[in-house]
């Protein structure tokens, strides 16, 4: 009687599953017990992320495990005739580095095809999206060397200056692309052309001012200090920038006669107040 086909799902996790198992250990044990809660944040934020990071690693080995050959698969036009297992590439992840296993589709004078990072959606380079989306978020915020600090501190994984640089030039690649596909075209002959903008913190000029505006601005303010390169009446904190001005187009609507409503009827007026106490009172 044939036998059956083994579930290479069958022990797949094992790692992952001695990794929690000695964690749930340490979690009963006198060391942990004598912790404080901020010593126990950095010890299973840590124990955490290498659980995590078996999880990952234990599911790509699954899949390459998985992995059957195909027959059809065709890149720049050249066939891949050729099947090899065991070709691994390593992925820098937020949990921690992994290796991807996969088959090679190979032709003579052709580069490998991997048709499995395709169903992975694999960068081309080693860092995965999240790690992208983390580099993304925090350049902007200072220093590259900044951004990659914060990395590390939120995913415990290192990450150099030069790369978070490189993530962040390679994620604004497309930006340019992205708005010349969203141009609008010319905008029909009916509608009018609306122009908005914010000129919150602008310093008028003196001579532009109003005469009660001009004397107010003239007089400095009770207990306020002279700045260098701040003339009398000008707002230290003012900016002498306004925001970005918005433009678009609008159809114009049709003009609607405006119905009058009868004004509310007058009401007498509360009777002065004489200042008298009425008799009687405390």
């Amino acid at each position: 009687m044939p036998g059956y086909a083994q579930d290479p799902a069958a022990g797949a996790f094992a790692q992952s599953r001695t990794c929690y198992e000695e964690m749930e250990q340490w979690l009963g044990s006198a060391e942990a017990a004598e912790l404080t809660h901020g010593e126990l944040e950095e010890q299973l934020g840590s124990r955490g992320r290498e659980l995590l990071r078996l999880m990952m690693q234990d599911l790509l080995d699954l899949r390459a495990m998985r992995e059957q050959r195909r027959d059809d698969v065709v890149a720049d036009g050249v066939p891949r005739t050729r099947a090899e297992k065991g070709h691994d590439r390593p992925l820098a992840t937020v949990f921690g580095e992994v290796t991807v296993t996969r088959m090679a589709y190979r032709a003579p004078r052709a580069a490998n095809a991997y048709p499995a990072d395709a169903e992975l959606n694999l960068p081309e380079e080693k860092h995965s999206h999240g790690l992208r989306k983390l580099a993304t978020a925090e350049a902007p915020r200072g220093s590259y060397q900044d951004a990659a600090a914060a990395i590390t501190r939120a995913t415990g994984v290192t990450i150099g200056k030069r790369q978070v640089e490189q993530l962040a030039v390679r994620a604004a690649a497309d930006v340019d692309a992205f708005y010349e596909e969203r141009k609008p075209g010319p905008a029909p002959g009916e509608h009018v052309l609306v122009i908005t903008g914010d000129g919150k913190g602008i310093v008028m000029r003196a001579d532009a001012l109003r005469p009660a505006t001009a004397k107010a601005a003239a007089r400095p303010a009770a207990g306020a200090s002279w700045r260098p390169g701040c003339r009398p009446g000008r707002r230290p904190a003012a900016s002498g920038w306004p925001s970005w001005p918005a433009s678009m187009t609008a159809c114009p609507s049709p003009a609607h006669r405006r119905t009058s409503s009868p004004r509310p009827a007058k009401t007498s007026p509360l009777p002065a107040r004489t200042g008298r106490r009425p008799a009687g009172s405390g």
